[in-house]
């Protein structure tokens, strides 16, 4: 009988001070398969450090110093409404334990280095995963290097701002494999589980376990 191979993905959204406010993260079957999933605001952090902005981005970007306000409340409807809850690091920590004994999973992330480095600093220990590769790395090779993808892109104004070159973002990835999808919202479960979970399900249809690990490096 063959195994059964696991894979989880991780997403954060981050405080001003390159912590994790919004940890986000699903363990998938290679074939997309939700198993678990995970959303909560973290303790410590939201509420009690500023959201990312970009003080240099116009006023009606998303990352704006004004959309700081805008997606603080969005954050807090979720928690009144129980989509969200607030985590601990220490109990982030207890359920990624979890997941490490049940699945072994593969750890992945759309730029995993830069969620990598801001778990850490929110001492959340991504550390224990034995095998991790990139998914944003993975995806511009098997996706983005396609001159389908190039022309979707260009055909859809997915473009660079400066270079007007494809974007290699989840967002884009996903609207190319579908379409009909919305913005990502840029809540950290959402994106893990409806736009990356996506993105990683597409490119294992014809890539090994072994080839995504060497793609993703």
């Amino acid at each position: 009988m063959t195994k059964k191979h696991y894979y989880l993905i991780v997403d954060t959204e981050t405080t001003k001070f390159q912590t994790v406010a919004d940890f986000g993260a699903v363990v998938v079957d290679r074939k997309g398969a939700i198993v678990e999933q995970f959303g909560a605001m973290v303790l410590g952090h939201f509420g009690s450090m500023p959201l990312f902005s970009d003080p240099t981005a116009d006023a009606d970007a998303f990352w704006s110093e004004q959309s700081a306000q805008r997606r603080l409340k969005n954050y807090d409807d979720m928690l009144e409404s129980g989509e969200r809850s607030i985590s601990s690091p220490a109990l982030i920590n207890q359920w990624l334990a979890g997941i490490n004994a049940r699945y072994n999973p593969v750890l992945t992330a759309y730029n995993i280095a830069f969620d990598f480095g801001k778990c850490r600093n929110t001492r959340i220990n991504l550390g224990i995963f034995n095998s991790r590769f990139c998914l944003m790395r993975t995806a511009k090779r098997k996706i983005g290097v396609l001159a389908d993808y190039q022309k979707f892109c260009y055909d859809n104004n997915l473009l660079t701002k400066k270079l007007r070159k494809p974007q290699m973002t989840a967002d884009a990835m996903a609207k190319y494999i579908c379409p009909e999808m919305p913005d990502e919202p840029h809540t950290a479960l959402e994106d893990a589980r409806d736009y990356e979970a996506l993105i990683l399900s597409y490119i294992l249809r014809d890539t090994t376990r072994k080839q995504i690990l060497e793609l993703g490096q």
